[in-house]
């Protein structure tokens, strides 16, 4: 109850990556132990075609598949969000949805955050009339304090509030939706919304010296990482390891890289290719990997060999460079009886493609660009992807979102997640490591400096000013590029004693309006 009403609300008061018009991951673990996967990523519409963002000599149209109608993909939110609330929750959707509805028609106060994330948005919200008028004010921008009214957000809302799920995709919701794609070249017709569905999977489950993991499969490439990589350390770190030593950074680093390459190599939609997922986290499959791995030198992931998992091919032959927006956003509930939610959604970059559908209200998102959009060329976050992520029709993109849970002896005893696109398999991964590992309380964990190794391109990330010059020396020593770049995730964590239930929420300080609240 309490998760989807938080993401319906966000979808008001956080347009960067709070959506109507996206698609994301909930992880669901109840009281009583039963658990799911809610897959509501978004999907490209039939009319779809791999080489539809190429120009006719094979390159990439700039801006085709971030800035237009083609880059969105069907959303995904408004039926995900409704199947979670009408198979886990006691409240109705109605119910849910008054928050969200009463903050859309009578606006809320633009945070000093929001109106700064505005302004330096301006030039890809202003080429929509309708983002124009909303998100900028007609070019006059809001001041912090300002109150952020939606009239047409908040009619969407209410109209999904009365009619359910099936008004957005099957109803007169639907029909100015696709009215207004049409009008504008995009691809989506009345059948791509009356078919979406979103998918009831089972968790990725994996252990970790004692601990029992839950986190996400396919098509999200992060669960699998997280837990590949997990493997590996569970072999590669020590009691001599310390958690702020350029050696530990090291092997850690060294760990990312090899799971990163197998994501390149092996992961895409799971309804459209076969994959090797229980090879992937196999613990022996970890132990020869981890064996390649030297301590005193950094590898070069161009050459980097990998062993085959169980006999498993490839999914492609060649692998391209994608790239996959880090403009994502993460919450993590847990009640008083220990249900528990993890749930990461986006519209892939900030504010997705920019454009708000005309009369409704919602951003779209530019999901479609989370495919491998041009084999074998370049793009912004310079992912490694394989040709199994390459459009198609009702397809899945490739997705870094972690929603992830630890247990002990049955029992939830940490919620939580990240934004952060690839970048989110990292910071997820350290949090846990300082938790688990290096006994760190949870706010240290989450206030850790942090890194980010995703295989190509072949550099060490580390976040500025937070590294000493020593360990930034001693990782180049160990032959590692190391890049001073920007900022590791954002997590939002909750720890739970099992023996009293006592709940302890944590929000990440590198997000200005990062907030844990207890009721």
């Amino acid at each position: 109850d309490a998760a989807v009403a938080v993401a319906f609300a966000l979808a008001v008061t956080h347009p960067q990556a709070g959506n109507l018009g996206g698609g994301g991951f909930m992880l669901v673990r109840m009281a009583d132990g039963r658990a799911a996967f809610v897959d509501y990523r978004e999907t490209a519409p039939a009319a779809a075609r791999w080489d539809m963002f190429l120009d006719a000599q094979g390159n990439l149209v700039p801006g085709r598949s971030t800035e237009t109608w083609l880059a969105a993909g069907v959303p995904g939110t408004v039926a995900g969000l409704e199947l979670a609330l009408r198979t886990y929750g006691t409240l109705s959707l109605n119910q849910v949805l008054q928050p969200a509805i009463r903050l859309a028609k009578k606006g809320f106060p633009v945070s000093p955050e929001l109106a700064r994330d505005l302004r330096e948005s301006a030039k890809d919200l202003s080429r929509d009339p309708e983002s124009r008028r909303i998100f900028l004010h007609n070019s006059r921008f809001y001041e912090p304090g300002e109150l952020l009214v939606q009239k047409n957000l908040a009619r969407t809302l209410k109209r999904i509030a009365d009619k359910g799920a099936r008004e957005f995709y099957d109803g007169s919701l639907a029909r100015n939706f696709v009215t207004a794609s049409k009008r504008s070249g995009g691809l989506f017709t009345r059948d791509d919304l009356r078919n979406y569905r979103p998918v009831m999977r089972q968790p990725l489950r994996g252990t970790f010296r004692g601990y029992e993991i839950l986190t996400a499969p396919p098509p999200s490439s992060g669960g699998v990482a997280l837990l590949e990589t997990l493997n590996m350390l569970e072999r590669l770190l020590g009691p001599q390891d310390k958690p702020d030593a350029p050696q530990t950074l090291h092997v850690v680093a060294e760990a990312l890289r090899r799971a990163f390459a197998d994501r390149a190599r092996y992961l895409a939609d799971p309804d459209f290719a076969s994959l090797p997922v229980a090879g992937l986290i196999d613990k022996d499959y970890a132990a020869r990997f981890a064996a390649s791995v030297n301590r005193q030198q950094a590898s070069a992931s161009a050459a980097l060999a990998r062993p085959d998992p169980l006999g498993f091919p490839a999914t492609a032959a060649n692998s391209s460079l994608g790239r996959e927006g880090e403009e994502t956003t993460h919450f993590s509930v847990v009640d008083a009886a220990g249900n528990a939610v993890s749930n990461t959604y986006t519209i892939n970059d900030w504010y997705g493609n920019g454009i708000t559908v005309p009369g409704l209200g919602f951003l779209l998102n530019n999901e479609m660009d989370d495919f491998t959009t041009q084999p074998g060329g370049p793009n912004t976050s310079q992912l490694i992807q394989s040709e199994a992520n390459k459009v198609e029709p009702r397809k899945r993109p490739l997705s870094s979102m972690t929603p992830t849970m630890v247990l002990r002896e049955g029992q939830p005893v940490l919620v939580l997640g990240s934004p952060g696109g690839p970048r989110i398999i990292s910071s997820v991964l350290e949090v846990l490591l300082h938790r688990l590992i290096f006994e760190d309380d949870l706010a240290l964990a989450v206030a850790r400096p942090r890194f980010h190794h995703q295989w190509l391109p072949d550099k060490l990330f580390l976040e500025p000013e937070v590294f000493t010059e020593a360990q930034v020396a001693a990782l180049r020593a160990l032959g590692h590029q190391v890049e001073l770049q920007g900022k590791v995730g954002r997590v939002n964590a909750i720890e739970r004693q099992p023996a009293t239930g006592e709940l302890y929420g944590v929000a990440d300080a590198r997000a200005d309006t990062a907030a844990a609240r207890g009721y």
